[in-house]
């Protein structure tokens, strides 16, 4: 895996696209991280042996079950983390990035309460 981006930024960003155009390929990946498509075939690799996504011989990628449960989790996290960062008058550009970092680390304790805490704030 490229070492700014772990398995589960892979997994997200696959999520997005697939969200936002239906269908993702490797190049589509590299465009979103701004990488080689040579680091992100080596990246879909480690995902495929950890059953985490399929390729089709066209070079589309699928999440299987797990890869979407972990996607779908860390989109959540960041989307929550963001909007309580938000919540605090933090710039929305630098609360994703920190989101970014924040939803690898956070325990579930302390996210759940951020979680309650921004939807309480929210409604």
């Amino acid at each position: 895996m490229k070492t700014q981006e772990s398995p589960e930024d892979y997994l997200e960003a696959i999520y997005l696209i697939i969200k936002t155009t239906g269908d993702v390929r490797s190049i589509d990946i590299a465009n979103h991280f701004g990488y080689s498509k040579a680091s992100v075939s080596v990246a879909m690799k480690k995902l495929r042996e950890r059953g985490y996504i399929t390729m089709d011989h066209s070079g589309r990628i699928t999440l299987t079950n797990s890869g979407l449960e972990t996607a779908a989790k860390v989109y959540e996290r960041h989307e929550v983390l963001t909007r309580f960062l938000v919540a605090l008058h933090v710039d929305e550009k630098t609360a994703a990035a920190d989101a970014c970092r924040m939803e690898h680390i956070l325990s579930e304790e302390s996210f759940q309460a951020i979680r309650k805490w921004t939807n309480r704030l929210e409604n």
